[in-house]
């Protein structure tokens, strides 16, 4: 897991760029919290532009109360304070208006957290604040007392959401979880009925695998290493990518490539996707990980893909929100209803929730060139490439498709294209 070593000002600034920039608060909306070692508490400065804060902007609020330097605290710091007092454990407080989550607040309702299997566990149960205005007392004692209780989120009625953690990490971490799992249940909603997880079924993906052996601290040739390196960098570049497309959360979107017929590089354990750095990611050979170091808990669905697939040289597991609208419905995703879906993604099964965990080799062979994809219900959905271009090309395809259907469906319905159209599809770009 990441330490974060930067300045409380440059790490308030840092978590309100990636709310601000991931669209979950608005230019005048939201503000961020966090507490130094000295009790002081670092907050975002009222009435300024958050799409260009600078830590020179944060105002630091000592322990008694009183703001140091020019600028205003944001008008919130009365619950901001409230909570710290409340919650002596907490380190970091984030107040966002994520459209989804204040649809929630709006409708007076909670985000039901069984829906996708690490939302519960990452977010707790979640609490809700009733109505006050802001920046007034009532409004923090409401806060604070339903964050006293033991959550670590609340809704806040016809307001938006607040979200505290030890760290800014932990606090961005259960705003994005519960931003996204509010955005697939609003989605779902054009598809049917949204199907929760099972106490057993959340235990399973709560499960803690026997880690891998390490891996003997072998030499490695001088093209050993540029060949890997390159493949870290590569890596990297598409996980980022995938965060600014929103494919991948701080917590979802797990990324693996083959380097030799026995070994490759996937993503670390419990690593903030937006951060990862090349020497985190994880080396497996032989059934070994580097040593060290603990890879993604899906490393083994990845190496049976592998193992079975001796084309594939790329997998890609990530949970774009479009697409797990379709997999919290347990509703198949049709890709015969337009010419780019059809000829890149082929078919796209809907794959039950559980082998992923109990039988990932049977899951892996179901794969092929005309199934280079699988949606696995409450899950995410697992792609293959032949090198990461073409995995991802596939995932961006696949979540495009997906929201494309569910808006047709919102403006009168889907129309296929017909049995001869396909045909020609097929017989000019596919040929197998």
């Amino acid at each position: 897991m990441q330490n974060d070593s930067r300045a409380p000002a440059e790490q308030v600034v840092a978590a309100m760029d990636r709310i601000y920039g991931g669209g979950l608060t608005t230019t005048s909306g939201g503000n961020v919290s966090m507490r130094d070692r000295e009790g002081s508490t670092w907050i975002t400065p009222g009435s300024l532009d958050k799409g260009t804060l600078r830590a020179d902007q944060v105002v630091r609020v000592s322990a008694d109360g009183v703001p140091d330097g020019p600028l205003r605290p944001s008008l919130e710091l009365v619950f901001h304070r409230a909570i710290y007092e409340a919650r002596p454990d907490a380190g970091a407080v984030i107040h966002a208006h994520p459209p989804a989550l204040v649809a929630f607040s709006i409708a007076h309702r909670i985000p039901d957290t069984r829906i996708l299997p690490k939302t519960r566990a990452i977010c707790g149960p979640i609490g809700y604040a009733a109505y006050a205005l802001p920046g007034s007392e009532p409004l923090a004692e409401n806060i604070a007392l339903v964050l006293a209780e033991g959550h670590d989120i609340a809704v806040m009625e016809n307001h938006a959401v607040v979200c505290l953690g030890t760290t800014l990490r932990e606090a961005c971490r259960r705003l994005e979880s519960l931003e996204l799992c509010a955005r697939v249940i609003i989605k779902a909603a054009a598809l049917g009925e949204v199907h929760a997880l099972t106490e057993a079924q959340l235990a399973l993906g709560d499960a803690q695998e026997p880690p891998l052996p390490e891996l003997s601290a072998a030499g490695k040739s001088g093209e050993q290493v540029r060949v890997e390196d390159e493949a870290r960098a590569e890596i990297c570049r598409f996980i980022a990518r995938g965060c600014r497309q929103r494919l991948f959360s701080s917590n979802e979107g797990t990324i693996s490539r083959r380097l030799g017929e026995r070994s490759f590089l996937v993503t670390p354990f419990g690593y903030d996707r937006y951060e990862v750095l090349p020497e985190d990611l994880v080396l497996i050979r032989d059934g070994c990980r580097e040593a060290g170091k603990a890879p993604s808990r899906a490393v083994g669905l990845h190496r049976e893909v592998y193992d079975a697939h001796p084309e594939i040289r790329a997998v890609i597991l990530a949970q774009p929100a479009n697409l797990m609208a379709f997999a919290v419905t347990c509703t198949k995703l049709d890709t015969r209803l337009m010419p780019e879906s059809f000829v890149f993604l082929r078919d796209v099964p809907l794959v039950p929730f559980g082998p992923q965990y109990r039988e990932p080799a049977a899951l892996a062979a179901g794969l092929s060139r005309r199934r280079p994809l699988a949606l696995i219900e409450n899950e995410c959905v697992l792609v293959t490439g032949g090198d990461l271009l073409q995995a991802f090309d596939r995932l961006e395809v696949a979540e495009f498709s997906a929201k494309s259907v569910l808006q047709a469906r919102a403006i009168g319905g889907v129309i296929n294209i017909t049995e001869e159209a396909r045909r020609e599809i097929h017989d000019a770009y596919i040929k197998d």
